[in-house]
């Protein structure tokens, strides 16, 4: 089986190809696979682990598309059923030079949102080493969420370490109250949680990282919180520990900032399942977020052991290095 785990909604996405064109007026398109859970899996195997991936698909053309890709990616897929009945997600994105592009999102009562937890019951967790939760798929429907709770209480049953990025998608849900109430339960179970500033005004009601950091460590599970704070990097706290900066890197050019939140999750990730240390993991995560924000796909900026090493010679530093700030 695999060292890694998660569970999410692939989409089908449709990518403009013309740059800043709005989506309206858009019209050449290319066809990728997209979805926050599936990329982090699509990273830590290209960083040479193995993976497995929870989800459903359409059984239809976009479903099949969908599977080839995460074939392709040699990402595990015994856990990805196929539905006769609902469709595979679709997103539109926009191509733009630089900073957050639009994107529409056609996902309601999608394939995914009626992903059973039944499924869960059979899902062999005996090998995996990290297993990686993110706040859309209890989002997307009823249905998923319970599947969400059920392979979450099997992962701290058998005491597998998790991470849990909140992923806010305030339009999966039917109000702000209902998602800062239901994220901030969920991250309870995680042992590292993974905020971003941003995210933290919502959750918590402050940007400060040292404040968010306090926040989620209240939870008995909870061990670590790691707040992401873009270009500058990441503030890590650690429970009954003093909090310290790991510095970010600077990128050549902001391409497109889609999946850098992901890029972190994954560097972070395949550097504790390769015994680093966590300050080495979170400049890995600060690392892969800054090669992904240069490029425009969802996961296209995703290194190889050979990338990454080569960006780390470019910024003149090793893995072993710890670049710290006080707090």
């Amino acid at each position: 089986m695999s060292e890694f785990i998660t569970i999410g909604e692939p989409l089908t996405t449709f990518a403009s190809i013309d740059a800043d064109v709005d989506l309206a007026h858009a019209e050449n398109f290319k066809k990728i696979v997209g979805g926050a859970e599936l990329n982090v899996a699509i990273g830590v195997s290209r960083l040479g682990h193995s993976t497995e991936y929870i989800s459903r698909v359409g059984k239809e053309p976009l479903g099949e598309f969908v599977k080839n890709q995460i074939d392709t990616n040699n990402v595990g897929s015994d856990y990805i059923s196929f539905d006769d009945q609902y469709w595979t997600g679709i997103q539109l994105k926009q191509k733009v030079t630089k900073g957050d592009p639009a994107t529409y999102n056609f996902r309601r009562n999608s394939a995914a949102t009626h992903l059973s937890p039944d499924i869960i019951d059979k899902v062999d967790l005996s090998d995996v080493k990290i297993a990686h939760m993110s706040g859309i798929f209890p989002a997307i429907s009823k249905t998923a969420q319970d599947s969400f709770r059920r392979l979450f209480k099997r992962l701290n049953e058998q005491h597998i370490f998790t991470t849990f990025d909140p992923n806010l998608r305030p339009s999966l849900w039917p109000d702000e109250e209902t998602m800062v109430k239901t994220i901030n339960e969920l991250a309870t179970f995680a042992d590292v949680v993974l905020p971003g500033d941003n995210e933290g005004e919502v959750l918590v009601g402050t940007r400060d990282p040292e404040t968010i950091a306090d926040f989620y460590l209240k939870a008995e599970r909870t061990q670590t919180v790691i707040v992401k704070v873009g270009p500058q990097g990441a503030y890590v706290k650690n429970k009954g520990e003093e909090g310290y900066f790991i510095n970010g890197f600077k990128a050549a050019q902001v391409v497109d900032t889609v999946g850098a939140g992901d890029g972190f999750a994954l560097g972070y990730i395949t550097a504790l399942l390769e015994g680093k240390s966590q300050k080495s993991a979170v400049m890995r995560g600060n690392a892969v977020g800054c090669l992904q924000v240069q490029t425009p796909g969802d996961n296209d900026g995703y290194p190889t052991k050979k990338e990454l090493a080569d960006f780390y010679a470019t910024q003149g530093v090793e893995e072993t290095d710890e670049i710290t700030s006080s707090h």
